[in-house]
């Protein structure tokens, strides 16, 4: 196209235009000849992934299509007109080829995946991060050979031996590099056929030198080697003539020389920047053997500052983990690995399958095991504590914090016109204007400003009329020589000032003094003056009236300026003064126009009264002044004229406030979220933050949020419907909102007398209700605070601030704005809003109620906001050629008319969207093109927004040309998020402050220093125009893909992009708030975690960002997953470790040894030796630093020890097994899905059943296993083992466990009442009960769940089932173990293998006799019941005769019988394991029953043991009571009846506030 239009202007002669190509073809003849065939492709590459649960390798995915096109070649395999026959367009299937003349079907080649293959294997994190592996590895090797070293210490290096057994670490580097090379071939094998010749080359020259050097470096090394043994010394005598050092040294430097070039590039970055980026192709032949050519990933390199930072960062973290790992964790277990090699071989308690095992081997690597694992984790956790630090610092320099409180927000109130002035006001005019609004700020423009923020909270109901009044600045009234501060600031100021009046006696400098050292006591004293003097001036009519005003006025003046106030008035009487005052005001305020005559004699008496007093009583000398009058009536004649203007009632209000208010202002606003928001805005004026330009200046932008079928607007049945405790969602937010609701009650002027009354308001109730949830009707109202913003901003703009009275009414911007055309044509100009409605056409004539009532809700939301889009994907039978009809797809865009939509835009489309990719990437992909300007801000449907927030809008994007980045400007600028759902309940609140801290000071360190923050999720804003034309801002590929956000980030980075954060804006965000709803989208993070990790994006960014960048980005995404998975697979190594010491005898046998009792502390701490760290638990270092930051470092500390006493420990150790079990299930089986998680308002009690449904995989079965192997290890290791040593090693293990069987339990409101225990098991019964699982859900049938919990195996490779098989082994050790330490074993001292036999045949006859009553169940339960029961009694007497002949004959204890069952339970549980890996062979056989029959018991059995301690806790009332408050502690603090909600009480004296 650019090279068509190029031939086409340079040969256009001067009038004369003649294209080179002629129209042909219909108007979509580019759809259906270009984008069509593309499109059914990806339609058929979807369809064969059969919704993702195929191998990424067998079908090709959006990145395969896209980078099929990145090579010149393809064009001439398609050729033009495109040839259907080209391999790319290749049928899936077999197909029969009608050139061949034979009837014999064939395969036509088909294209393979491009560039790369996403397999599943954890080997992909070798491949993506092989630097960093080598690393830690070669770090570990050293520290191994220097602690084993005689000395043992760090100088010991210097030693020659030491320092050649270091050297070893380049062959191991070696093999590393080949393994590398290898995976390059072995894992990229299907995409070999796409890659560029050169590309096959270098890889293979890269695998065969990486052989020569796996043959090279072992070879002279061996050279070196003194009196060398073995395979060394056969090498040795190849080389022998030779030098034995200098040619190890010298090959070494030859191995490492590439190293070190890039090490020296390291070091002069922008060469290499330039050299990557370059197209040469001298240059590119140079780089050739260092990184492929790629249209992508290039010259990712930082500017040296940004280098140098986070190079330190990492430098310092690296130090502090290897000085620990040295001394910590290496050096004390060489001494006793030292003592367990010298010792002989010890008695075996078993059976051993390798008696001659040197050096006790066995041991060793039991011990070192679980230390290696912690070596490779514990970088994760000292991550966390460096980023920690990090962060914090970098927020108290960015000055988070300044102002948290409103006492603060007092102190600096003074300040914030000014910053104001130099943040949000643009420049206007020369330099030297410049200055001077600076130096004088636009008190008039912060007061617009400020009053649109206060009468938006009050909008939504965050405040009171009152504390509106006492918040808002006056934008009215006469001229005062002071600024009108807020109320709040002035409230009580008056009456102090009054009581200094009294207590002064002498001189008017000390009542002064006393008056000026509060500036705001000043500021009220001088207004309040000056507003009576005006207010009365406004009234009087009469001259002789005015005189009177005016000589009182003189005499005060006079006064002041002789110092004499004090001496000739009697200020003690101010108080008398102060009360006529009010009494007037008041008068005033209320005046009614209906009895004039009434309120104008009441008026006149009380100015009459208030001369007097103060003519009289107040000043010494001026009884004269009301006599020279004469006779004539004061104030007989008034003019009430100015009371009928809002504004004019407004300073009598606010005068009034100033009067009478005696208490403190200090706790107003008492709405914690209204707190938050005034302290946090007026704190962001003093952040670094770009100069707002002028609104015609700034950047256009939209705002895209994309919607399916949530909750639009609650209906009043929603609202009334009460779920199964009788609560709901009305009355559940009126008591979780109390002060709320009060608010908007008098807001709407009503007063509810009972329930039925309430209901005549209901329409106003549903808005209410809708803002406090996670619906669509608050998004779109926060979104839509932009436009408002934009209106007021400019027409600020357009007012020149010299003439911009204040003579106006607190509503005057409202009225300007609806007179002002154009300040709402430049904000619609500006701005944009589409949501995108995938399903609207489909809602719009559907016939379900509730699809209707979303229709019309939204379309209800664009006749209300002029300025809403809404995009939608429309589906039309439409008519073909041949008679028949087909489903065409539009891409549609609709806005509001005056009652129905009306259609802007239609976009014909190939085929449905959502066929070729997921659901919300295309639902946002098919609309973006909707949206216009030059910067797009993604929007989720959980989201709010904030007017305050709107109006420093054009700040932020300011950022996109701020000059400060140079070069590299930003492509997505990041936004902190405020959590709003943190105040529903304990776990709200814990996942509140776990979301808030990764939004702010983990985003914080990722944008700086480490320059790794990429896109997670809205509401980012993206430069729309780099993105349009580099990929969108969603890939959306089936599966791979499923965490779509975060590959618009790798896809900007590695398109050249720069990502930060700002944190002087924020935008509200809801969560989830129930167990099952977090856990269900941890679970969804987790999956999309584990598909990251198998992703070609982590591949290139892992292996072409710089070192120490590549560290920041692996332990920021699937490097915390992964630590996550170690950190429980440390415990696992650890257990069963022990398990074989145990059970072996080794570890009592060494413990026991008289040899070994000098050094038995250093062989209990080896023994002991494991992570004392959880990683689940260090989540809390960075809230604690956040909430430092930005509450206080005492609020942080007491938060802290309330989240401990609610257990938030149990819930992010629960949280940590479900990463693991779903970012592992991922990598080895897929099954990634989209989870919907509801985000509605929980406070329901969850069944037993349905808790066991979702955790019985991923965390109680591992709970169970984890729980036998530590009562093993209890019971066997203690006879010679002390309790302390039991209990230190293994306590963060048992709480593990604890937390892993109960927490969904612990958090399961109403969990131990009696009652919803009863029906809770009744329902666990029923559920077990129900047989077949053939068309039942999951819900109805344990059948249908288990079968459904085994689709990951059924789709899964035979590697992944093979494994599973391996693993699911690691059972059988029980029953080996246990065996050998029975009674009739031990009384033998048999350790023959027979015994272990007999074990399997006594093992076997149980699953007999279970088979067989199976059987008869079958056969003889229904026709033949006397049969089945004499078969049941036959079988019993066998046992009891069985069980007799043990006890009496062979000497068995009731010890054996529970330390059999102790055994076995694991045995049967492996077979299970194994039967449902092997389910495709075993359905077809009889075994099949037996292994679902085998599933059900151990089902049954888990079950009771996890509804036991429930059952037995619901007996006492107190353990009920108990765990509501800890649920709902924080609704408690705000004075909640949680157990009365739980109860579905209603009548709780609400309504007697209203009364």
């Amino acid at each position: 196209m650019a090279r068509d239009l190029h031939d086409i202007i340079s040969d256009r002669r001067e009038g004369l235009f003649d294209p080179p190509f002629q129209r042909e073809g219909s108007d979509d003849a580019f759809l259906q000849l270009v984008i069509q065939p593309i499109y059914s492709v990806m339609q058929k590459e979807a369809a064969r992934s059969k919704r993702g649960t195929v191998s990424h390798s067998k079908w090709r995915n959006y990145d395969d299509l896209n980078e099929y096109f990145w090579s010149k070649k393809c064009f001439k395999k398609l050729g033009w007109p495109m040839d259907e026959a080209a391999d790319f367009f290749a049928e899936t299937t077999r197909t029969k080829n009608e050139t061949e003349q034979h009837d014999h079907a064939i395969r036509r080649r088909r294209a393979s995946k491009t560039n790369f293959v996403e397999v599943r294997t954890f080997l992909h994190l070798f491949r993506s991060f092989d630097r960093m592996w080598a690393f830690f590895i070669l770090s570990f090797q050293a520290m191994v050979i220097i602690a084993w070293s005689p000395s043992g210490t760090l100088s010991s290096i210097f030693e020659a031996d030491v320092f050649r057994n270091v050297s070893t670490i380049f062959i191991t580097a070696a093999f590393l590099n080949f393994l590398q090379a290898m995976l390059e071939i072995i894992l990229n094998w299907k995409a070999w056929k796409s890659l560029e010749c050169s590309q096959r080359i270098r890889c293979l020259l890269k695998f065969v030198v990486a052989i020569a050097w796996l043959i090279i470096l072992p070879i002279t090394y061996s050279s070196s080697i003194q009196n060398p043994t073995g395979l060394v010394k056969f090498f040795s005598s190849w080389i022998r003539n030779v030098q034995s050092e200098s040619i190890y040294n010298f090959a070494v430097a030859l191995y490492m020389l590439p190293n070190i070039l890039s090490a020296l590039f390291f070091i002069f970055l922008p060469i290499r920047g330039i050299l990557e980026r370059s197209n040469s192709r001298i240059i590119r032949f140079f780089l050739w053997w260092t990184q492929p050519k790629l249209y992508v990933a290039r010259g990712m390199y930082e500017d040296i500052c940004s280098l140098l930072k986070y190079t330190t960062f990492w430098i310092l973290l690296l130090i502090c983990k290897l000085a620990f790992s040295f001394y910590v964790e290496i050096s004390p277990l060489v001494e006793p690995t030292r003592i367990i090699m010298s010792l002989e071989r010890p008695p075996y308690e078993w059976h051993e399958f390798f008696p001659n095992l040197q050096h006790n081997l066995g041991v060793v690597t039991t011990v070192w095991a679980p230390i290696v694992m912690v070596y490779f984790m514990d970088t994760q956790i000292w991550y966390a504590i460096f980023s920690t630090i990090c962060g914090g610092v970098n927020g108290a320099f960015s000055r988070l914090g300044e102002i948290r409180t409103l006492g603060m927000l007092r102190s600096r109130f003074e300040a914030i016109p000014r910053a104001f002035a130099k943040k949000l006001v643009p420049y206007h005019g020369s330099h030297f204007k410049r200055e001077e609004e600076d130096k004088t700020p636009p008190f008039d423009k912060f007061a617009d400003i400020w009053n649109a923020f206060i009468n938006s909270l009050r909008e939504e109901d965050l405040l009171s009329n009152r504390e509106k009044n006492l918040l808002i600045v006056p934008s009215s009234g006469g001229e005062t020589s002071v600024f009108q501060w807020p109320p709040f600031l002035l409230a009580s100021k008056i009456p102090i000032a009054l009581d200094m009046a009294k207590s002064v006696k002498k001189k008017d400098e000390e009542l002064m003094k006393r008056i000026k050292q509060d500036p705001y006591t000043e500021y009220a004293v001088i207004e309040c003056y000056e507003t009576l003097l005006d207010i009365l001036y406004s009234i009087i009519v009469e001259q002789s009236d005015k005189k009177v005003v005016d000589r009182i006025r003189e005499s005060i003046k006079d006064s002041m300026e002789r110092k004499s106030l004090v001496k000739e008035f009697r200020l003690d009487e101010l108080p008398q003064l102060s009360a006529k005052f009010d009494k007037l005001l008041t008068l005033l305020k209320d005046y009614d126009e209906n009895d004039p005559v009434k309120k104008n004699t009441q008026i006149a008496n009380l100015l009459q009264d208030i001369m007097e007093i103060i003519t009289q009583d107040i000043m010494k000398d001026g009884q004269g002044i009301l006599k020279d009058e004469g006779q004539k009536q004061l104030f007989a004649n008034l003019n009430l004229n100015s009371l009928r203007h809002v504004a004019w009632r407004e300073k009598c209000i606010r005068l009034q406030l100033l009067l009478t208010t005696k208490e403190s202002a200090i706790y107003v606003p008492t709405n914690l979220e209204a707190r938050r928001r005034i302290t946090f805005f007026a704190n962001s004026l003093f952040m670094k933050m770009p100069r707002a330009p002028p609104v015609r200046s700034m950047m256009s932008f939209s705002v895209l949020t994309p919607y399916f079928k949530e909750e639009v607007l609650f209906s009043p049945e929603d609202l009334d419907r009460p779920n199964e405790d009788g609560i709901s969602i009305l009355f559940y937010l009126r008591k979780i909102y109390p002060d709320e609701f009060r608010n908007f009650l008098e807001r709407i002027h009503f007063k509810p007398r009972d329930e039925d009354h309430l209901k005549e308001r209901m329409k106003e109730i549903c808005y209410w209700a809708s803002y406090r949830g996670q619906t669509l009707t608050r998004t779109v109202r926060g979104m839509m605070y932009y436009r408002r913003a934009l209106e007021i901003q400019c027409l600020q703009d357009t007012i020149d601030p010299a003439k911009f009275g204040r003579d106006r009414s607190i509503e005057s911007y409202q009225e300007l704005q609806s007179g002002s055309e154009m300040a709402q044509d430049i904000a619609d100009i500006k701005f944009t809003y589409v949501v995108s409605c995938q399903v609207y056409g489909m809602q719009k004539t559907s016939k379900d109620e509730k699809d209707k009532s979303c229709y019309l809700n939204i379309l209800n939301l664009m006749i209300t906001n002029p300025s809403l889009r809404v995009a939608y994907i429309d589906e039309v039978e439409a008519p073909t050629g041949n008679g028949t009809t087909e489903k065409t797809y539009y891409s549609v865009l609709v806005k509001g008319g005056e009652k129905y939509d009306e259609e802007i835009y239609r976009i014909k489309l190939p085929g449905k969207p959502t066929d070729i990719g997921e659901g919300k990437p295309e639902n946002q992909n098919h609309a973006i093109i909707f949206t216009r300007g030059e910067a797009l801000q993604a929007i989720d449907m959980n989201q709010d927004n904030y007017i305050e927030e709107a109006f420093k809008m054009r700040n932020v994007l300011a950022e996109f040309e701020s000059r400060k980045y140079g070069k590299r400007k930003p492509t997505i600028l990041g936004l902190r998020e405020h959590i709003f759902t943190g105040s529903v309940s304990s776990l709200a609140w814990f996942m509140s402050n776990q979301e808030t801290s990764f939004v702010t000071i983990g985003q914080r360190v990722l944008a700086n220093p480490l320059k790794v923050r990429f896109h997670y999720g809205h509401p980012d804003i993206f430069d729309r125009l780099f993105h349009i034309t580099r990929g969108g801002i969603s890939k959306a590929s089936k599966t791979i893909n499923l965490s779509e956000d975060i590959f618009s980030g790798f896809n900007s980075t590695m398109r050249g992009g720069n990502v930060t954060h700002h944190e002087y804006m924020q935008v509200g965000k809801g969560r989830d708030v129930g167990m099952n709803q977090i856990s269900s989208f941890e679970a969804k993070v987790a999956n999309g975690n584990g598909e990251q990790t198998l992703s070609r994006d982590i591949y290139r960014l892992g292996r072409r960002f710089d070192f120490y960048r590549m560290l920041s980005f692996y332990f920021t995404t699937v490097g915390f997953y992964f630590s996550s998975m170690v950190t429980v697979l440390t415990v696992y190594v650890f257990l069963y470790g022990r398990l074989y010491l145990v059970m072996s005898g080794l570890e009592k046998s060494i413990l026991m040894d008289p040899r070994n009792q000098q050094n038995v502390k250093a062989l209990e701490n080896a023994m002991a030796s494991q992570s004392i760290f959880q990683l689940g638990l260090l989540l809390v270092l960075p809230m604690v630093m956040e909430v430092g930051l930005e509450k206080g470092f005492r609020t942080a500390l007491g938060e802290f020890v309330i989240m401990q006493l609610q257990l938030a420990s149990v819930f992010f150790t629960f949280q940590l097994g479900t990463k693991t079990h779903y970012y592992g299930r991922t990598i080895l089986h897929g099954g990634a899905k989209y989870r919907p998680t509801g985000r509605g308002f929980v406070v329901y009690h969850a069944k037993f059943a349905e808790n066991y449904r979702m955790y019985s995989r991923s965390h109680f079965v591992k709970g169970l296993e984890l729980l036998i192997l530590l009562v093993v290890y209890l019971v066997y290791g203690s006879s010679y083992r002390s309790s302390n040593l039991y209990l230190f090693v293994t306590c963060s293990m048992w709480f593990l466990v604890a937390s892993w069987l109960f927490a969904p339990f612990i958090f399961n409101p109403s969990c131990f009442e009696w009652q919803k225990t009863v029906d809770d098991w009744t329902d666990w019964r029923k559920w077990m009960g129900n047989r077949g699982g053939i068309g039942m859900s999951v819900e109805q049938s344990w059948e249908a769940w288990w079968i459904s919990e085994q689709d990951h195996l059924r789709k899964t490779s035979i590697r992944a089932l093979l494994l599973e098989i391996i693993i699911s082994l690691r059972f059988l050790i029980y029953q080996y173990g246990i065996v050998y330490h029975l009674n009739i074993a031990v009384a033998r001292h048999n350790r023959s293998i027979m015994v272990y036999a007999v074990s399997w045949v006594v093992m076997l006859l149980v699953l007999v006799v279970l088979k067989m009553v199976s059987i008869g169940r079958q056969k003889f339960g229904t026709d033949l019941q006397l049969m089945f029961r004499i078969l049941k009694g036959l079988l019993f007497l066998g046992f009891v005769s069985v069980m007799a002949v043990l006890f009496v004959v062979l000497n068995l204890t009731i010890s054996d019988v529970f330390a059999s069952i102790l055994g076995f339970l694991p045995t049967g549980w492996c077979i299970l394991l194994i039967g449902q890996a092997c389910s495709p062979l075993l359905r077809r056989t009889m075994l099949w029953d037996s292994i679902m029959e085998l599933g059900r018991s151990y089902e049954n059995i888990m079950g009771l043991i996890l509804f036991l301690p429930i059952g037995f806790l619901s007996w006492f009332p107190f353990v009920s009571e108990f765990q509501t408050r800890l649920l709902f502690n924080q609704a408690f603090s705000r004075g909640l009846q949680i157990s009365r909600i739980l109860a579905g009480e209603k009548n709780i004296g609400e309504f007697s506030d209203f009364e």
